[in-house]
């Protein structure tokens, strides 16, 4: 969101215009005022604890940690005040990216309006009368219901936004946003819930206050995950980088053969696990690069036979360089044998069909049609749909045909929306694609 689309601003004004909609009811409500004041000055509070943790936006803004104290909101005041709630905490937050000023606006207004459904469904439900009369069974489904609307709708606004501002696909933008973030807003909502039965009993708010003990340690588990996850995501990116740097015609390839790895896995039902597998080895596929010899990758001309035998040498080394990165488990052999066919006549080991690693097929064909559909110093780039033909043409001797199948299906029905890094010098994957995949130097040069 460096530079944000006109169509992006539209959209969180949109969104703006409907969070102020939801406080127009405010004067017709009764309102705790100091109920309002103690849970926003909480969220203050829990969201400036995050200046000094070890973690992205996903972990402290995405997927909620303290969404506890706003759930709890939701379940205890009427739908305009708890509306109230994430205002000055999301105005206040700490924004690591540009624009700063639009997205501390946009997440105040998303929360806004999230919260506000989540109220609302939970009145609809009966759920204040249960929290108010301490009757815990019946408040679980009101309050199971407002988690569910809540997620939701964060799901939705942040895929449309996500559509807009960066160009993707509705279907691709929203894909698993609702189904990853469901199950700790969950956690976070029987938390809240908590907090609310609480704060309605004899004990009073500072009982409910208690409830946030637990989910802080919770928090600071959940921080620990990401930061070992960006360690992890650092090392790639520095592997990465050494390798776009060293063969500079394919910079940007890497992180284009991870994307359309992922897009196979999740086209063939594959679990999130196992995606992320396929991203780490798409990424670093061609990480053994770095024990080839520049001039080599960089030659303009026909490859010698020595010159080849050097660099199908590639794939042992990158299974060599990545041998004590122990996060990367099976990723490790679709680097080693990414390169392998399926009639067997591929390298470093010649195995045919179901020998090869299902990792390593997948990221074959991810590998090839991403040299089809960019620029390289010995070919041009050739059209997405010419790249999926000769994709098929190959497949059952070259590739997969079930690899083949997915990438097509996925292609064809959402378009082909390469990630271009801030580090590219110049667009290199154009809805036009390179040598065919049983061209020699396409081949080698991957």
């Amino acid at each position: 969101m460096r530079s944000v689309p006109p169509r992006a601003w539209g959209y969180v004004a949109c969104v703006v215009v409907g969070a102020a909609s939801c406080l127009w009811g405010l004067p017709s409500v009764r309102t705790p005022w100091w109920a309002v004041a103690l849970l926003a000055g909480l969220y203050v509070g829990c969201e400036q604890v995050t200046r000094y943790r070890p973690v992205g936006r996903s972990a402290a803004g995405d997927l909620g940690a303290f969404y506890p104290v706003l759930l709890a909101g939701a379940f205890l005041l009427a739908p305009p005040a708890a509306a109230l709630v994430p205002l000055p905490g999301a105005l206040l937050a700490r924004v690591e990216q540009r624009p700063r000023g639009l997205r501390r606006i946009w997440r105040a207004a998303q929360l806004a309006v999230a919260v506000w459904a989540a109220s609302r469904t939970h009145e609809a439900l009966g759920g204040r009368d249960a929290i108010g009369d301490s009757d815990f069974p019946a408040a679980l489904g009101p309050a199971g219901a407002a988690v569910l609307v809540f997620c939701l709708v964060l799901s939705v606004l942040d895929g449309g936004v996500r559509t807009l501002a960066e160009g993707l696909p509705a279907r691709a933008a929203g894909r698993g946003l609702f189904a990853r973030s469901l199950a700790p807003v969950a956690v976070h909502g029987l938390a809240g819930l908590m907090m609310a039965v609480l704060w309605r009993s004899p004990y009073g708010p500072v009982a409910a206050l208690l409830v946030l003990f637990p989910m802080g340690v919770s928090w600071w588990v959940f921080a620990q995950y990401h930061r070992e996850r960006a360690a992890h995501q650092a090392t790639i990116r520095a592997l990465v980088q050494a390798v776009d740097i060293k063969d500079g015609y394919t910079r940007g390839h890497s992180e284009r053969v991870g994307q359309a790895s992922m897009l196979i896995g999740r086209e063939l039902g594959m679990d999130e696990g196992r995606i992320e597998v396929l991203r780490f080895a798409g990424i670093l596929h061609d990480v053994g690069k770095l024990g080839v010899p520049t001039r080599l990758l960089r030659k303009d001309g026909p490859l010698t036979p020595q010159e080849r035998q050097v660099i199908e040498l590639h794939p042992e080394y990158g299974h060599e360089i990545t041998r004590g990165i122990s996060f990367l488990g099976d990723a490790r052999s679709a680097i080693l044998h990414h390169h392998e066919r399926i009639d067997g006549t591929g390298y470093p080991y010649g195995l045919a069909g179901g020998q090869i690693p299902e990792s390593a097929r997948v990221v074959a064909v991810a590998d090839a049609f991403d040299a089809m559909t960019s620029n390289r110093s010995y070919s041009r780039a050739r059209p997405v749909e010419a790249a999926l033909a000769e994709l098929r043409r190959c497949a059952g001797a070259h590739f997969d045909p079930r690899m083949v199948t997915a990438l097509t299906r996925v292609v064809e029905r959402d378009g082909w929306h390469p990630v271009v890094t801030a580090e590219e010098a110049r667009p290199s994957a154009v809805p036009t694609p390179a040598q065919a995949p049983d061209d020699d130097r396409s081949e080698v040069r991957r």
